[in-house]
């Protein structure tokens, strides 16, 4: 029975991780939106010139099963906090259109069985938000671990840690939660950023605001546009420059 269970385990990890590639590619790189007309039942398709131009990114929400990801994910999405939300089994999505941005939130379970998927999602994402839990102490260890081994697979993916539930008495300080996930590790290395949050009540005592933080991952979001600008820039020149070379021989 225990080995019938883990097998049941595997399959629906790997069912629901079939299932948000589908959803995202499906959602990303589906053409004009199919209407119907009533004369003639034939099909309409919405211009892609009439709809507004968005440059898509993707902002990766991971961390350990009730981390509070899924709440994190709503306050960003709706500027409203909640009490609580159901644990995320397979992958929990929301959007964001903001300043010439579509942000996809994307948001893979953090149950043992998903988190050897997580590597899979590093590649689409523009910056990696890991979510812990400032009350589970026990679990800081495996959750400095989980990070790390994130992070050696995406050495040059900004960082944002959240250290959630800092409204809770038991929570630990933002101090030692920087020390616990060895943080000093990787600074210098790569962008990272720690905040305290509490996704229940934004920005109850020493905690940053969930609207804030969105307005700094917005912020962040504009410089790899402007990286990306600047570097299409230079190739632009670089091909008229041999261009003009090719020209006077």
């Amino acid at each position: 029975m225990a080995a019938l269970r883990n097998l049941s385990m595997v399959i629906g990890a790997a069912v629901a991780a079939l299932g948000s590639v589908l959803f995202i590619a499906w959602s990303r790189y589906m053409p004009g939106r199919r209407r119907y007309r009533r004369p003639g039942y034939q099909l309409e398709y919405s211009p892609l010139c009439t709809q507004p131009m968005y440059l898509d990114r993707q902002i990766l929400v991971l961390g350990l099963d009730g981390a509070g990801k899924s709440s994190i994910i709503h306050a960003l999405s709706t500027n409203t906090t909640r009490s609580s939300s159901a644990p995320t089994h397979g992958f929990n999505t929301a959007q964001i259109l903001s300043q010439g941005f579509r942000i996809e939130l994307l948001e893979v379970g953090g149950s043992q069985n998903l988190r050897t998927y997580w590597n899979q999602y590093l590649k689409n994402a523009h910056i990696m938000v890991f979510v812990v839990d400032s009350t589970d102490d026990k679990r800081l260890q495996l959750a400095r671990h989980e990070l790390h081994r994130l992070l050696e697979e995406a050495p040059e993916l900004p960082l944002m840690v959240l250290a959630n539930k800092q409204d809770c008495q038991s929570a630990i300080d933002i101090s030692a939660i920087h020390s616990e996930l060895s943080l000093h590790r990787i600074q210098g290395q790569r962008e990272v950023l720690l905040l305290a949050t509490s996704a229940v009540h934004d920005g109850v005592g020493q905690s940053t605001s969930l609207q804030t933080v969105r307005s700094l991952l917005e912020e962040r979001l504009h410089q790899v546009k402007g990286s990306q600008q600047n570097l299409i820039h230079l190739q632009n020149s670089c091909w008229q420059t041999s261009f003009e070379r090719e020209k006077s021989a």
